[in-house]
């Protein structure tokens, strides 16, 4: 991947941990400057000091209007342009009280759709008029779920993050068909279960271990882990892509063709060639 992404300016919405973090320094391998955003000031500058002059940081709440222009313009005043926007900021409801439709409280409702598509409305805004100012297009890259279309109602029965997660996909298809005549491309990157800090409760419980094991059967059966998605965080916003919009990819290991059932090794039986 190194020279991909050489000459671009891009910003991550959400990158001082987990997927976020884990790009920014994959796009920094791969040619690219960097402005970061997050929430704590000491975490924004463990990563600039981190990741060197190819990247900037900007306190800043993804929830609030004018972050995702700051962190923007922070771009086009240390490289003089701006190209492409990975939102990643997000996170679970839960303690707020998002959960199965009937127990869904008005609160977690109200805060898990503003934190995890809220947010994103707020970014690919400031993106949009920002790429069509300039005038040479460029890529948005938004954070999606497997769960936005593939429920796991046994362990991650969380509805309004799963809405959340679905018009997010809604919201950049949406985007995607009217700003591909600009060269403005939108996609979505949609990962399984992955261990970050937001995923601390299923990383500790030993049942959803289990059930991994057979929903995402890939490697051995395992969570996914950040730099998983690196690769096609990069290459969306990458020129590789240029003839990629509208696109929803799943980064799940395996997630949405299994049933979390565990399946034998196909190695004998029926799995077997008799060439």
């Amino acid at each position: 991947m190194a020279g991909m992404m050489d000459g671009k300016v891009v910003v991550i919405i959400g990158g001082t941990s987990g997927l976020g973090l884990s790009a920014a320094g994959a796009c920094v391998a791969a040619g690219a400057r960097v402005v970061v955003t997050g929430r704590d000031a000491a975490k924004v500058r463990s990563v600039e000091q981190a990741l060197g002059d190819a990247v900037r940081g900007v306190v800043g709440d993804a929830r609030e209007p004018g972050a995702a222009e700051a962190a923007i313009e922070a771009g086009r005043t240390a490289w003089g342009r701006f190209d492409g926007l990975y939102h990643v900021a997000g996170g679970s409801g839960r303690r707020h009280g998002d959960g199965p439709l009937h127990a869904l409280t008005d609160d977690g409702w109200a805060r898990t759709l503003e934190w995890n598509l809220g947010s994103v409305f707020l970014s690919n805004r400031a993106a949009a008029r920002a790429l069509r100012e300039s005038g040479h297009g460029g890529s948005v890259v938004n954070c999606g779920s497997v769960l936005g279309w593939s429920p796991s109602p046994r362990h991650f029965s969380t509805h309004a993050y799963a809405a959340a997660k679905a018009g997010i996909i809604g919201l950049t298809r949406a985007a995607a068909a009217t700003y591909a005549p600009d060269s403005i491309r939108f996609n979505v990157v949609a990962p399984g279960l992955v261990a970050t800090p937001m995923s601390a409760r299923a990383q500790a419980d030993e049942e959803i271990q289990g059930y991994i094991r057979g929903k995402q059967p890939l490697d051995g059966g395992r969570m996914g882990q950040p730099e998983d998605l690196d690769g096609v965080v990069t290459w969306l916003l990458s020129d590789a892509a240029r003839f990629v919009t509208g696109q929803v990819i799943a980064v799940d290991g395996g997630w949405g063709v299994s049933d979390g059932g565990g399946l034998p090794g196909l190695s004998g039986g029926m799995g077997r060639s008799s060439g």
